[in-house]
């Protein structure tokens, strides 16, 4: 009993193999008639836009296309020539060389500092005579420029206590 159970086990086995066999084979078939159902529906709507392009198309000439296309550049064109004479600033008051301006202003500012020039007071030069010996010499420039430093300091005093 037990050598017939395992025979027929056996038998089961190999119908199972045979019967999953069969379904992987069926589920191949279903898979490629899917895509080749797929395929046929792609290629019909590329047939059908292909179609409607060459309908759209009838009416288009690629030479009215270029002329369409360089008269909206030319257009582009008088568009930006008119907004650069928009935006560039009106000729009032350019009537004048800026070289001669130029030169003019150098003029003022020059004056203005031989005015500023004429103002300026230098030290009074020391009515002593030079000492005969170098080292005497720096002792009296050292004691002017002291007493010249000191008169700056009681003007800065007296800017302040006022």
């Amino acid at each position: 009993a037990a050598l017939q159970a395992l025979k027929r086990k056996k038998r089961y086995e190999k119908q199972l193999s045979q019967i999953d066999g069969t379904l992987s084979t069926i589920e191949f078939q279903r898979e490629a008639l899917e895509n080749s159902h797929t395929n046929t529906e792609v290629l019909k709507n590329m047939g059908y836009a292909a179609q409607a392009m060459k309908k759209v198309h009838e009416n288009m000439d690629l030479n009215k296309i270029d002329d369409l296309m360089q008269d909206i550049t030319e257009q582009q064109d008088v568009a930006q020539e008119i907004s650069d004479a928009i935006s560039n600033r009106a000729a009032f008051g350019d009537e004048f060389d800026e070289d001669e301006l130029m030169a003019e202003l150098e003029e003022l500012e020059q004056e203005e500092l031989n005015k500023g020039m004429r103002d300026v007071r230098l030290p009074s030069v020391p009515s002593t005579s030079l000492p005969s010996r170098p080292g005497k010499l720096l002792a009296v420039l050292s004691s002017t420029r002291k007493r010249v430093e000191d008169e700056d300091e009681m003007k800065k005093l007296a800017a302040w206590a006022s």
